[in-house]
């Protein structure tokens, strides 16, 4: 029987922060002193049908403020003690955050970083503490106790102040079933065992009985080894585990609901549902492997085979935009349904995505959407830190039918850094196709090739469709071939390396795969073996296909040269592409051992 581990969605505890009356401003971004204090609205939060829901209990586990006195809450440097003043006239779904002496004012409508947190260390306010459990949560009160939920560097807009809490601490529920050998579970004592001492916590807890059955843990968010006891269970004078055959990923925020049923040798998982912390949410059913492995402090999911890969896409695009992800084998996708990472803008990834040298074989996407690759949109204005590396793409197969679509093998749209990664197979699309990214914006491509066939309409390329503003191509390589399918009523830019480029350097790159297009048009068709439109300074480039012009439309007074195997050889393009990347200070280097250079780092 393979364990189902982690499906995502944390349900966040939305507070709106709320300035008083903001009439009579000043013209600029600047407020009067002290006029102003920052007031928390909460409300939003959602209160769970479980016999935890009742009257006088605590509000974050049970999905109201009741109980609940005080937050600390965090602007710049400073750490303040709010109050809260909950109110029956919702049924204590909402709660106000005040601090009558010293409170935090607005002092300008520029947006502020905001962090906040409960419960707090009264010993040390200033900092968050961090997550300690109760070992006994057999009692109610000691359950409730055990939560933790913060806010943790957040931007709140002055004239959109919002805040979203989540729950520090995940959340275990286990529901006992007679099995063989017994009638009845009644009377059972029920532990979570095999966990983590980090930061003071213990490695088991009692749980509380919750109803009939059913019995609840908070615990801090770890991994619990494959093959370790997890459930233990107390019944009829015998002792009785529950050892899962892969890892169990236990996530802050949310809640994991196991059925077991209890036999007189021993304990069966019947199913688990995981999902949200207030509705349980997500998928049930017979338990299996996701195929990764979760590291919280560092945010980092380790994958490890293709369901693994296809859950982290699901996380992500279900919200976890900055998750790092790291593979540490090969990923075989033949005859998977993929759904690129990062599905737009607002859902763009911004974390860290390490191949590790292996192989995705078989990625396959055909789709109307707007952005399809194994990402669709990666980083974004804010945020371009996003970084995809040391991947290489076997045998990939994208097709993008959105009518200004943006196809790569390694990504759609790129705000970020891509890296040390290779593409073959096809890559089919409409506006900005190309082999490695459809558009790159920004930030740099280093150190990537692709031998992908690579077809679409407007701005169509080797390795890139296009490349603008911030965007640099350093140590590139393209030996697939291109085709441009001409619109009759656009401008066309196809190229073997790069369609439309105009980002703000070219760098020792190379083509070789030949150029063609089918049909014609009215607008201006630039078509070049190498660039087709070009708008900037090309340094120590080269090509050798079907075309005899380089560029299609030079705007700057710049070149690149073809190598004929007379007059320039590719012994002389190596040379020269190895001295600028030297002089630029690059890692990069050609190397010459078969027919056409290859690539490696120093």
């Amino acid at each position: 029987m393979r364990h189902r581990l982690f499906i995502p969605a944390a349900t966040a505890l939305l507070f709106a922060l709320a300035a008083c009356t903001q009439d009579e401003l000043a013209d600029d971004s600047r407020l009067s002193k002290e006029e102003y204090p920052i007031v928390i609205h909460a409300t939003g939060l959602s209160v769970e049908a479980t016999p935890q829901a009742a009257p006088s209990t605590r509000a974050t586990v049970d999905g109201d403020w009741q109980g609940v006195t005080s937050v600390a809450l965090k602007t710049g440097d400073a750490v303040k003690e709010y109050t809260v003043t909950t109110t029956d006239a919702d049924g204590y779904k909402s709660a106000t955050l005040s601090r009558e002496n010293d409170p935090y004012y607005w002092i300008s409508r520029n947006p502020i970083t905001v962090s906040a947190w409960w419960p707090m260390d009264n010993t040390d306010i200033t900092q968050m503490p961090v997550v300690k459990v109760a070992e006994d949560q057999s009692k109610l009160a000691d359950f409730q106790k055990s939560d933790f939920i913060s806010a943790e560097n957040q931007t709140v807009k002055f004239d959109d102040p919002t805040l979203g809490f989540t729950h520090r601490t995940a959340r275990v529920a286990i529901e006992l079933k007679p099995g063989t050998g017994f009638t009845s579970v009644a009377g059972a004592t029920v532990s979570l065992v095999s966990l983590s001492a980090d930061n003071g916590n213990p490695t088991a807890i009692k749980t509380y009985n919750a109803s009939g059955n059913t019995y609840e843990a908070l615990t801090a968010p770890q991994t619990v080894p494959a093959g370790k006891p997890f459930v233990k269970v107390e019944l009829g004078g015998g002792t009785f585990y529950f050892r899962p055959q892969n890892n169990v990923v236990l996530e802050a925020g949310n809640c994991y609901k196991y059925t077991v049923k209890v036999n007189t040798t021993g304990l069966m998982l019947e199913g688990c549902t995981i999902g949200s912390w207030a509705d349980g949410g997500g998928e049930s059913g017979e338990a299996e492997d996701l195929g990764y492995n979760y590291d919280s402090n560092t945010k980092t999911y380790t994958v490890y085979n293709a369901n693994g890969l296809m859950n982290v896409a699901e996380l992500v695009n279900g919200g976890k935009t900055d998750i790092n992800i790291t593979l540490t084998a090969d990923i075989d996708l033949t005859g998977k349904v993929w759904t690129p990472i990062g599905t737009d803008y607002d859902n763009s990834y911004t974390g860290t995505f390490d191949g590790g040298g292996h192989t995705i074989t078989g990625l396959t996407v055909t789709t109307n959407d707007e952005y399809a690759g194994l990402f669709g949109y990666l980083g974004n204005f804010n945020n371009g830190a996003a970084t995809v590396k040391n991947v290489v793409m076997d045998g990939i197969q994208i097709t993008c039918n959105h009518r200004s679509g943006y196809a790569g093998g390694v990504a759609g749209y790129s705000w970020g850094t891509i890296e040390n990664c290779s593409v073959s197979g096809s890559i089919s699309g409409t506006i900005y196709v190309g082999g490695v990214v459809g558009a790159q914006r920004d930030h740099p491509i280093t150190g990537c090739s692709s031998s992908a066939t690579v077809k679409g309409t407007l701005n169509v390329g080797g390795v890139a469709g296009q490349t603008i503003f911030g965007a640099t191509l350093t140590a590139c390589y393209a030996t697939g071939n291109v085709t441009i399918e001409i619109d009759p009523r656009q401008n066309i830019s196809g190229g073997g390396l790069v369609g439309f480029n105009d980002g703000i350097s070219l760098l020792s790159c190379y083509a070789t795969g030949n150029v063609t297009s089918t049909g014609s048009g009215t607008g201006n068709v630039h078509i070049g073996g190498f660039l087709g439109d070009n708008y900037i300074t090309v340094t120590a480039c080269y090509w050798k296909n079907n075309h005899e012009q380089g560029i299609g439309y030079n705007r700057r007074s710049t070149k690149v040269t073809k190598v004929d195997g007379t007059s320039v050889t590719w012994k002389n393009a190596v040379d020269a592409m190895n001295t600028a990347l030297q002089n630029a200070g690059s890692e990069w280097r050609y190397e010459l051992k078969g027919a056409l250079p290859t690539l490696r780092k120093q």
